[in-house]
């Protein structure tokens, strides 16, 4: 279990029109101009984007690897721990991200693929 920031990088740069913005201690990512996730690495943290009720439910459930970050315009922002997450779950979290800030002609032409599934 864990996942790198190198594998984190590659889902979420294998989204489409993300874009990455890399500062001192952070790397932003966003799509068409609107953040979706935060990477730390000196923390092996990412913060990610989620409903208010699926905030709620991940921390709630499990507090050693989720913690709420903020909430800001409806949204529940969740601080994940890349040491205790498990790829898929991950690709999972970083794909809704994505998808709550995306315009949705994009997110209708790029459906979720579940890690390890073959693309035809």
């Amino acid at each position: 279990m864990g996942v790198s920031g190198k594998t984190l990088h590659d889902m979420v740069t294998g989204l489409a029109d993300v874009t990455c913005d890399a500062v001192r201690d952070y790397t932003a990512f966003g799509v068409r101009g609107t953040r979706f996730g935060y990477h730390w690495p000196r923390t092996e943290t990412v913060g990610l984007k989620q409903t208010l009720s699926e905030q709620a439910a991940l921390v709630a459930e499990r507090p050693d690897v989720f913690e709420v970050q903020f909430t800001a315009g409806g949204f529940g922002w969740v601080v994940v721990r890349l040491t205790d997450i498990d790829e898929g779950e991950l690709a999972e979290l970083v794909y809704e991200a994505w998808r709550l800030s995306a315009p949705p002609e994009l997110v209708q032409r790029h459906p979720f693929v579940p890690v390890g599934s073959v693309v035809h």
